[in-house]
């Protein structure tokens, strides 16, 4: 996959013969981006809460990629429920090798009031940054036979807001927007401090942090099943065309980030113009870059999930 010219995120290296999953696969930068690995020749599993959505985006990309039907496999995970994360990661575990995994599904308009999971965490963390959290390190083995990589999903909102999750579930002083960008801090510190700590275990994987800039739905081509924004979010999201993309071109960094073999752990990917357009490296907010910050955050993580990363069996398996 060694790169001799220069990246074109609408024609991808050859990915036959690589495996990828995705979470929060069944619509919005999480279908793209498994449309865009199939159409490379990737074998991908999708992966969601909904059976019922599965099933239609499955749909959508066998009906829009030839030959697509083969190398697709729904899975269900709800990264908010770590029951559901403990078996899905044991299923792909048993499968071998994993190329690389996009940690994508997330909380993006976060409930009004706060809101606890069956495991007793606010929402928003749960489903953006613990189940991830666990996710990562329960498939750190099937990651590290196949050298692999992990792409956590940042946010630009983290430049602008520069909230210190010192209280990370907010059982005080709640608020959606809030909750959304300690999430999102949060996600960004752990892609970082999952680098520093493969490194110094010698484990080959790498961590490798995304985010999609302003993309939105109405921008984003009508698919049956996946997109179907209303007339009204097609207007709205047209008056700000200039500071807006598809969740399609969205997806070209979390693709990018996920694949190109040039890319190294702890890099930070986006749209050329921050808000929209071609991939390209970019600079994490200073906050997500604290490494005293991501320490309590990963201790935080490991209390809540119980899951700590097997770093020593990682570094034994063949990559």
């Amino acid at each position: 996959m060694a790169r001799t010219q220069p990246w074109d995120p609408r024609h991808l290296p050859d990915l036959t013969g690589r495996t990828y999953l995705v979470t929060g696969a069944n619509a919005g930068l999480g279908y793209f981006s498994c449309e865009q690995l199939v159409r490379a020749g990737a074998h991908v599993f999708m992966t969601g809460r909904s059976p019922n959505r599965l099933m239609a985006s499955r749909a959508a990309i066998r009906r829009r990629v030839p030959d697509a039907e083969t190398r697709v496999e729904t899975m269900l995970l709800d990264t908010s429920n770590l029951g559901s994360v403990r078996a899905a990661a044991a299923t792909i575990g048993a499968r071998g090798g994993l190329d690389g995994v996009l940690l994508n599904a997330g909380i993006v308009h976060p409930p009004k009031t706060r809101e606890v999971t069956g495991d007793g965490h606010e929402l928003v963390f749960a489903t953006n940054v613990l189940g991830h959290f666990a996710l990562a390190g329960e498939l750190l083995r099937p990651l590290a036979r196949a050298a692999g990589r992990m792409v956590w999903l940042g946010s630009m909102s983290t430049s602008l807001w520069r909230y210190d999750p010192v209280d990370p579930e907010l059982v005080e002083g709640y608020t959606g927007w809030r909750a959304y960008v300690q999430s999102k801090v949060a996600t960004t510190a752990l892609g970082l401090e999952a680098d520093r700590r493969l490194r110094a275990a010698g484990v080959a994987v790498s961590s490798v942090i995304a985010h999609p800039g302003y993309s939105t739905s109405g921008r984003t081509p009508g698919i049956v099943g996946v997109n179907s924004p209303s007339r009204l979010t097609r207007f709205a999201d047209n008056l700000q065309l200039g500071i807006t993309q598809s969740k399609e071109h969205g997806a070209w960094p979390l693709v990018r980030a996920l694949v190109d073999p040039d890319i190294e752990g702890g890099e930070f990917w986006g749209p050329r113009s921050v808000v929209r357009g071609e991939p390209r490296r970019a600079t994490a907010s200073r906050i997500t870059r604290d490494p005293e910050i991501a320490a309590r955050l990963w201790q935080v993580c490991e209390d809540a999930t119980g899951v700590r990363w097997d770093f020593a069996r990682a570094a034994r398996s063949r990559g």
